[in-house]
């Protein structure tokens, strides 16, 4: 039998006497040590007081926390990540007191001293003073300032320097602000804020690796948007039949087919809260080796113009990425099953405690109410959104969309009469008669399969910035420089020159390369080239003077940029009526027919696009399911990225980078 001390790993002990008396000392030297700053002193005494007048408890406490023990996995954990917090936060006179004399008189488990440590003891700790009063900052000048830490990000150096100057310039006798940045975070981190812990579950363990997924429960999520000040006013609690110029019309989400549907399969006197939720990988740092999985949600009954805005959506968590041991594995089907399988099930795991059968109470502007949530729409890219419905993401398969059972040769064709829509019943069908393939379905069962009001191959969204943006107009760029190749060489580098010499403009991308660069082109760049590609393509030629096979004329090349601008421009309309949908989907097929006419022989799949597809298929349903585009487009949350994962792990020590 030995004893560890917590503080001095190095010191072990075999006899208890000469721990307790160790423990003693060491506590004391801690006390005396200068480095605890006031706010953790005053900290300290508070967690003592509370702590001593527990101190009858204990014994009874110990026993309930080891009943408790077996009831999951996540507990165990939580207590687990708690000890060191609560080891720090312990090492005053009056608390090494207790402690000591709690390790005198206690009853140890088992028999075995070596079966309890500090670090139970702490755990103990966690479970007495879990209720307790919780940290606040010690005034209002300290709230702001690591405010102002926290939204700008400030490093330690410049936090330093804020502090500095205040105290050189205002003489205050006590500063109100904290000694240095680091005890300013250190009071930050040991503030318990339910509603913003976060949080880690394990996943599974592969190839003797552990996975955890890294999350903030979602209940609690919700809450922290529904708790902003101004929300409440851009707060939507029923389905509104909206009419504009007399017509039916489509602009928010709560003006959709699916939130009057929704609504009406709700018990009497309940509200439906429509759940956004956005997923998308991205890599951490600049080389792209290392990447991380983030998830947020916002709400939908929000009005979109305050839910565009970045603290109305919510870090759900940070779903595991797994690693595989080579590439040989890596290419396996048995570890890309897994690899879905366990999004599925960390997906899982996030989302089942929206669906409880008696719905939730939830405050909305101190007014509580009974609400149901359910996920209207799920925003991602195209490759995402393959693993949300669980298609094979390959667009070569046989039935590439996840909209549609459309085949792949069919993906060019904008004449289609019939077009076979998928949905939760005849995946599951297909599914369960093991015939999945036959449909391009993954031999995994889909957890959204069970969830209420969703189906999932609808609700993931065709998202304008990864279908338009980054994907069609991409391929009407290129395409164009090899019909001009192919007709004069000399006319790319007339296109280059052309937009060289556009005059500098205020918020205008200047493309002093030409299109040289466009691989590496952003979102952003490509909207401001379409504002200009008409007029540089205008007049580029006049007649077919080498006798080019397929020769398309100059007129042509400029009609399908200017259809493509009045599509887009379309596109971003802040209201539908339905004569106006009807008119855009007069204009996406007009676009879409000469775009196959003219840039088919210059396409080496022949447009067997599924963006394509989708784009002039799925978009009209999708606005009068869930409102209009400018409502589900990933435009507004690819900043969340910077957020949430770019500055975070630029700050961090790049190891271990989720907690």
């Amino acid at each position: 039998m030995s004893w560890k001390c917590d503080f001095c790993p190095q010191r072990i002990f075999t006899t208890k006497t000469s721990y307790t008396n160790h423990i003693k000392q060491c506590l004391k030297s801690v006390d005396s040590s200068e480095e605890l700053s006031l706010e953790v002193m005053m900290i300290d005494s508070l967690e003592s007081e509370n702590l001593l007048n527990n101190e009858n408890n204990f014994e009874s406490i110990h026993e309930n926390s080891n009943e408790d023990e077996g009831e999951g996995e996540n507990e165990d954990e939580d207590n687990n990540s708690y000890n060191a917090e609560v080891e720090e936060e312990s090492l005053t006179s009056d608390i090494s007191h207790s402690s000591v004399s709690f390790f005198e008189n206690m009853e140890l488990s088992n028999s075995e001293p070596e079966n309890y440590s500090f670090n139970n003891y702490a755990s103990d700790y966690n479970n007495i003073c879990e209720e307790a009063e919780p940290i606040e900052f010690p005034n209002n000048a300290y709230a702001d300032l690591m405010a102002l830490v926290t939204n700008y990000n400030l490093s330690n150096e410049a936090t330093n320097a804020v502090i500095r100057f205040f105290n050189e310039h205002f003489n205050l006798p006590l500063s109100p602000l904290p000694k240095n940045a680091k005890k300013g975070r250190e009071l930050m981190e040991k503030m318990k804020i339910p509603t913003l812990t976060s949080k880690k579950h394990k996943i599974l363990t592969h190839n003797n690796i552990d996975y955890y997924l890294f999350y903030h429960p979602v209940l609690n999520c919700i809450k922290n948007i529904l708790s902003i000040s101004d929300i409440s006013q851009n707060f939507t609690l029923r389905f509104e039949n909206f009419k504009y110029k007399g017509e039916k019309a489509y602009s928010e989400q709560y003006t959709g087919n699916w939130w009057k549907n929704t609504e009406a399969s709700l018990p009497h006197g309940s509200n439906l809260l429509s759940i956004i939720l956005y997923s998308d990988a991205t890599t951490t740092d600049t080389l792209g080796k290392s990447s991380l999985h983030p998830i947020y949600i916002s709400i939908g009954n929000i009005s979109t113009k305050r839910r565009n805005k970045s603290d109305a959506k919510q870090l759900l968590g940070y779903l595991p990425i797994l690693k595989a041991k080579d590439k040989s594995e890596k290419k396996s089907k048995d570890f890309k099953k897994l690899v879905r399988l366990t999004f599925h099930n960390s997906m899982k795991f996030l989302l089942d405690p929206l669906f409880a059968e008696k719905g939730i109470n939830l405050e909305v502007d101190n007014k509580t109410f009974w609400f149901f949530p359910r996920i209207s729409t799920i925003i991602c890219n195209w490759p995402e959104a393959a693993t949300f419905s669980l298609v094979y993401k390959s667009t070569n398969s046989n039935f590439p969309c996840h909209f549609c059972l459309i085949s792949k040769t069919l993906l060019a064709d904008t004449d289609l009469s019939d077009v076979t829509f998928r949905n939760n019943e005849n995946m599951q069908e297909y599914f369960y008669n093991n015939a999945g393939q036959d449909v391009s379905l993954e031999n995994i069962p889909n957890y959204f399969w069970s969830l209420p009001s969703i189906n999932v191959y609808s609700a993931t969204v065709p998202d304008r910035m990864h279908h338009l943006d980054l994907g069609l107009f991409h391929y009407q760029i290129e395409f164009t420089q090899a019909l001009l190749q192919k007709q004069d060489s000399s006319l790319v580098n007339k296109i280059d020159n052309r937009l060289s010499k556009i005059p500098r403009f205020q918020k205008f991308q200047m493309f002093t390369n030409g299109l040289q660069s466009i691989s590496r082109m952003t979102a952003k760049e490509y909207r401001i080239l379409m504002k200009v590609m008409v007029f540089v393509v205008d007049n580029l030629y006049k007649e077919n003077e080498n006798n080019v096979e397929n020769f398309v004329e100059n007129k042509k090349l400029s009609e399908v940029y200017a259809k493509w601008n009045k599509m887009y421009m379309m596109s971003r309309s802040e209201i539908f009526t339905e004569s106006d949908l009807e008119n855009f989907r007069k204009d996406t097929f007009e676009w879409a027919k000469l775009f196959v006419e003219i840039f088919k022989p210059y396409s080496h799949s022949k447009l067997k696009f599924p963006k394509f597809h989708s784009w002039i298929y799925h978009i009209f349903e999708s606005i009068c399911q869930f409102g209009i585009i400018n409502r589900y487009t990933t435009e507004t949350y690819e900043s969340l990225h910077k957020d949430f994962v770019k500055i975070p792990y630029r700050m961090s020590n790049k190891k271990n980078v989720e907690d």
